[in-house]
C-alpha cells in the first residue's frame, strides 16, 4: 500500500498541473518504437471499414501543384518564430496525448453543479444555449466518461482510416523530397498523406465542439495549432492537411449522429420519475435514497443507465448488473453501516491520503479522467505510435463509459440510501455525491480501467489491480460508501473491462 501511495503521489504531481503549455517539458517528442504501418487493417469501432469515407488522390511528386506545396513548406520551415517553436514542441509529444490532456482540462472546468434558483429549484444546463447559466455542460462523472469515450473511439477510427490511405498512396514527407527542409520533429518513414495530425484535429475538434460548445473558440485555436505545426515543422504539405482534416470531420459526423440518439439527452429524467423512484423503493419495503443537499437536489442522471453501450448489448449489460445489495433492514446492512461509522471516526494519515488522492470531486477531471491521466503517464515511455495511443485509450474509455452505464443502471434500480442518510452521526471525509449508494462509481470505473490497462501493459497488471482496490476502498474510508458498494462495483467493473479486453484481443493490433 505504501508503494502504491508513493507511485500515486508522483503521478499526482505530474498530472495535476493545470498549465498545459508548461507541461510540455514532461513529454519528449513522439518517436514510436514501431510505426504500425499496417494499422489500416485493424478493426474499427463505428466505421463499417477503413475506407468508408473516401479522400482525393494526392498530387504526385514533381507536378507543379506539389512543387507549390513544397515551396510553401520551405518558406515556413526556414522562418520559425520562438512562439511557433513552442507550439511545435507542445504538439510533437503526440496528438492523441495532447487532446486527452485538453479534454481533462475541459472536464475539470465544467465539473460544477448548478446553484439553486431563488425558489429552491435547480436549473439544468442546456446545449441549445450553452453560454446561459448554468453553462453547458455539467461534466459530472457519467458525462465525462461518455465524452472521453466518444473522442477516443472516434480518434481511433479516424487514424485507422488515415493509415489505410497512407499505405495506399505512399507519399513521403516533404523533407524527403527537398533537402533544404529541416524536420523539427523526429523523422519517420511513415507516409505523409493524409496527415495523422490533421485527421486528429478534424475529428477531435468537431466532437469537442459538440461536447463543450461554450469552449468552441479555444477548441478551434488548438485545432489550428495542431495543423499549422506540421507545416512549420516541415513534415506535411498543405494537401496532406486538407485531406486529413476532411477525413477526420467526416468520421466525426458519424460519431455525432450516434451521440445524438444514444439516450443521453433523456438521462436527467423528470419530476414524476424522481418521485416514482422513491415510491417504488418504499413499496419494496426498503429505505429509498434521498438527496441530503439543502434544498433537495434532483438525482444525477437517473436514466443514464439506459444509454447505449459500446461493448455489449443492453441484455448483456443487464445480465452483469450486480446482485441485490444487503436489505436495509438486514443484519448485514446494519453491520456495514457500523463499519462506515467506525472509519469516519478513526481516520489515519495513510487512509486520509488515499481518500484525498482518489476523491476526484468537483472541479476535477473526475474518476474516468484520473484513470486517463494514469494511462497517459504510463504510455509515454512506451513509445507507442499515434494510432496505438488511440487504440489503447479507446479500449480504456469505452470500458469506463460502459462501466458508468452499468453502475448508473444499478444505482437507480436499487436506489439504496447513503450511510450518512441512515445514521446522521456519520460525517463524510470527502464530498457526498448526489445519487444512490449501490454500487460505487469509483469502484466500477476503477475495476474496468485496471482490467484494460493490465491487458495493455501486462507487466503492471498487479499494480493496476492494487490501485483499483485502493480507489475503491477510498470511498469506504471516506464514509460515503458501504463495503458491499465497493466490492460489487469493483467486480462489475472487472467484468465490463473484460469485454474491452476481448475486443482488444481481436482488433488486429496485437
Amino acid at each position: 500500500m505504501k508503494r502504491i501511495l508513493i507511485f500515486t503521489a508522483i503521478l499526482a504531481f505530474a498530472s495535476c498541473n493545470k498549465d498545459i503549455t508548461d507541461r510540455t517539458k514532461y513529454a519528449a517528442p513522439l518517436s514510436p518504437a514501431r510505426l504500425d504501418e499496417s494499422a489500416g487493417n485493424w478493426t474499427p469501432i463505428l466505421l463499417t471499414s477503413a475506407t468508408e469515407f473516401a479522400i482525393p488522390i494526392p498530387a504526385m511528386a514533381g507536378t507543379d501543384a506539389y512543387k507549390a506545396e513544397i515551396k510553401e513548406v520551405m518558406q515556413l520551415n526556414a522562418s520559425i518564430s520562438p512562439a511557433q517553436q513552442k507550439i511545435i514542441r507542445y504538439w510533437a509529444a503526440g496528438g492523441v496525448f495532447r487532446w486527452n490532456e485538453i479534454m481533462r482540462e475541459l472536464v475539470a472546468l465544467h465539473n460544477l453543479p448548478p446553484y439553486q434558483n431563488p425558489d429552491g429549484t435547480y436549473p439544468f444546463p442546456s446545449a441549445a444555449n450553452p453560454f446561459a447559466y448554468p453553462v453547458f455542460p455539467f461534466a459530472n462523472p457519467p458525462y465525462a466518461a461518455r465524452a472521453y469515450a466518444y473522442v477516443a473511439a472516434a480518434q481511433y477510427d479516424a487514424l485507422v482510416a488515415c493509415y489505410k490511405y497512407k499505405i495506399l498512396y505512399s507519399r513521403m514527407p516533404p523533407y524527403r523530397y527537398e533537402a533544404s527542409i529541416t524536420p523539427q520533429v523526429p523523422a519517420q518513414d511513415l507516409a505523409s498523406y493524409p496527415s495523422e495530425d490533421a485527421v486528429l484535429a478534424g475529428v477531435t475538434g468537431e466532437l469537442l465542439k459538440l461536447l463543450f460548445p461554450a469552449d468552441t473558440a479555444y477548441i478551434v485555436k488548438k485545432v489550428n495549432e495542431q495543423k499549422n505545426y506540421r507545416l512549420w515543422a516541415g513534415v506535411n504539405v498543405r494537401g496532406d492537411l486538407v485531406a486529413g482534416e476532411a477525413l477526420g470531420k467526416a468520421i466525426a459526423a458519424k460519431y455525432i449522429n450516434r451521440a445524438r440518439i444514444d439516450g443521453t439527452g433523456a438521462a436527467a429524467g423528470n419530476a414524476a420519475l424522481w418521485v416514482a423512484l422513491e415510491t417504488q423503493t418504499i413499496a419494496r419495503g426498503e429505505i429509498p435514497w434521498i438527496s441530503q443537499e439543502t434544498p433537495k437536489r434532483p438525482p444525477m442522471l437517473p436514466l443514464f443507465g439506459n444509454v447505449k453501450t459500446w461493448l455489449m448489448d443492453s441484455a448483456t449489460m443487464i445480465s452483469i448488473r450486480p446482485p441485490v445489495p444487503p436489505l436495509t433492514g438486514s443484519a448485514q446492512f446494519k453491520a456495514e453501516t457500523e463499519e462506515v461509522k467506525w472509519y469516519a471516526g478513526h481516520s489515519t494519515r495513510e487512509r486520509m491520503a488515499i481518500v484525498h488522492f482518489w476523491a476526484d470531486g468537483l472541479s476535477t477531471y473526475t474518476p474516468p479522467g484520473h484513470w486517463n491521466a494514469i494511462a497517459c503517464e504510463d504510455f509515454l515511455p512506451q513509445n507507442f505510435s499515434e494510432v496505438r495511443w488511440a487504440r489503447n485509450l479507446a479500449l480504456l474509455n469505452l470500458a469506463m463509459m460502459d462501466a458508468a452505464i452499468n453502475c448508473w443502471n444499478t444505482k437507480y434500480f436499487y436506489f439504496n440510501p447513503r450511510p450518512s442518510q441512515i445514521d446522521s452521526s456519520i460525517k463524510t471525509l470527502t464530498g457526498l455525491p448526489n445519487f444512490p449508494s449501490y454500487t460505487s462509481g469509483h469502484s466500477t470505473f476503477s475495476g474496468a480501467a485496471a482490467t484494460v490497462l493490465g491487458f495493455i501493459t501486462p507487466a503492471k497488471a498487479n499494480i493496476y489491480t492494487s490501485m483499483a482496490k485502493e480507489a475503491s476502498y477510498s470511498r469506504l474510508y471516506g464514509a460515503i460508501h458501504y463495503r458491499s458498494d465497493c466490492e460489487s462495483g469493483l467486480e462489475c467493473g472487472n467484468r465490463v473491462g473484460a469485454f474491452a479486453v476481448t475486443r482488444g484481443r481481436g482488433d488486429g493490433a496485437n
